[in-house]
């Protein structure tokens, strides 16, 4: 051994494995490096928009932009497209006191879709026009699709719909569906965009349009039932293969609670099922949650009261976590603000000229605000704490009855959500 190390070569030999064995240890005690998290979504804010109005003839359109609302007399009946800056909102309201179409009508003039879902009354209990609208410079191919009580009814005949660039078409869903009396509608575009709307018209007792509701997830918020008397019929449709079975709470302006002998709904798979919750409510302003196993879409149909009736219907939506704005309102008008899961706030400014006043709604409540506004104005609401969900209701008396209408606060378009984006090499590489 001492000769060995003697031995230039071999000391040399001998740093040369100690060397190796440090590196070694190093090697298997250091930890791995931290594989980097993909990044998360992010708020980003909307340059511009476009959207379309159904059906406008006779109506006045209001426009909500950069803190100003216009409004606009439009004649002609086919959709009327308003292109504008991030934040526009745009939507009119029809107001008729007598005859087959009496009753307050609103519409939020929608940007095209992918998929669009609608939830209220059938071809059976109502007349009921789909409006599809293609403003694009390509065509686009749509599905209609029916569901009902027994389930989809509709078959083949809605689907591959042909729409050509700058064509509307109007689908009178007695085509589809004639003895549906309750339905949820899903159009579905392959190819393009589409803008969707709908307008149900109770001969002699009522008229509205019906809403867009947010997409089938197992919790649904369903805001803005108005207080005082009438019908509160709730519609639940089950999309997919699997029954379910719906938890019912209502969030009132005193509580929050499983209405006694409502607690629960069973939907077949597939299909749609309804629930009078008039009792349950009592006359209250309100909100519904419901949860499910099973992805849902649910609406609601609200019948006002009198010997002339009218009727408005309100869905479920996603909550105000992107702020939300109206831009046609009037006398009457007011906001039914709900805070399901915890105490909430919101920043309410009627524009234009209007200052900003916040309104806190405690956890598990429901809250009416009145909007002092005149004329043609609109109205703004900006999360401030909490998860708040909302709509704008406008009730007015006429004749006989109570003319209302219920317009859920859709997210504005000032700002988008964008998933988080990492570097993948799987799709090109196999």
């Amino acid at each position: 051994m001492k000769a060995f190390v003697e031995n230039r070569f071999g000391l040399f030999l001998l740093v040369l494995v100690a060397l190796g064995a440090l590196y070694g240890v190093a090697h298997v005690t250091t930890p791995a490096p931290a594989t980097p998290r993909p990044p998360g979504p992010r708020k980003v804010a909307v340059e511009s928009a476009s959207v379309v109005c159904p059906a406008p003839r006779g109506a006045r359109v209001s426009v909500y932009e950069r803190g100003g609302v216009s409004a606009k007399a439009v004649k002609d009946a086919k959709p009327y497209v308003v292109a504008g800056h991030g934040g526009l909102e745009v939507g009119y309201t029809t107001r008729v006191t007598r005859g087959g179409e009496r009753g307050l009508a609103g519409v939020r003039c929608t940007e095209p879709a992918a998929t669009t879902w609608l939830v209220g009354p059938g071809p059976a209990e109502a007349s009921v026009t789909l409006h599809l609208a293609n403003v694009d410079k390509s065509p686009a191919m749509a599905d209609v699709q029916v569901y009902a009580a027994e389930g989809p009814i509709s078959g083949d005949k809605g689907l591959g719909l042909e729409i050509r660039p700058g064509e509307h078409r109007d689908i009178d869903l007695r085509t589809l569906a004639p003895s549906a009396d309750i339905m949820a509608v899903s159009v579905t575009t392959g190819q393009g965009r589409v803008a969707v709307a709908a307008r149900a018209v109770f001969e002699g007792k009522g008229v509205d349009w019906l809403p867009a509701a947010a997409p089938p997830a197992t919790r649904v918020v369903v805001p803005g039932i108005p207080g005082g008397g009438g019908m509160r019929e709730l519609l639940v449709a089950a999309i997919g293969d699997t029954d379910a079975t719906v938890q019912i709470r209502a969030v009132s302006q005193d509580a929050e609670y499983a209405m006694k002998g409502r607690e629960t709904l069973d939907v077949p798979a597939g299909a749609v099922a309804s629930l009078d919750v008039t009792t349950g409510i009592g006359g209250e302003a309100a909100a519904l949650v419901l949860t499910s196993q099973t992805p849902i879409v649910a609406g609601m149909v609200i019948t006002g009261t009198g010997s002339e009736q009218d009727v408005a219907f309100t869905a479920g939506t996603a909550p105000l976590d992107l702020g939300g704005a109206v831009a046609d309102n009037a006398r009457g008008s007011k906001l039914v603000l709900t805070a399901p899961a915890g105490a909430g706030k919101v920043s309410v400014q009627v524009v234009p000229g209007g200052k900003p006043f916040e309104v806190p709604i405690p956890a598990g409540r429901t809250k009416e605000v009145k909007l002092p506004g005149k004329g043609d104005y609109g109205v703004v609401v900006t999360p401030v704490s909490g998860q708040v969900y909302g709509a704008r209701v406008t009730q007015e008396r006429a004749g006989g009855g109570v003319l209302v209408t219920v317009r859920p606060l859709a997210p504005a378009r000032a700002y988008a959500v964008l998933p988080g984006l990492s570097d993948d090499p799987g799709p090109v590489l196999r």
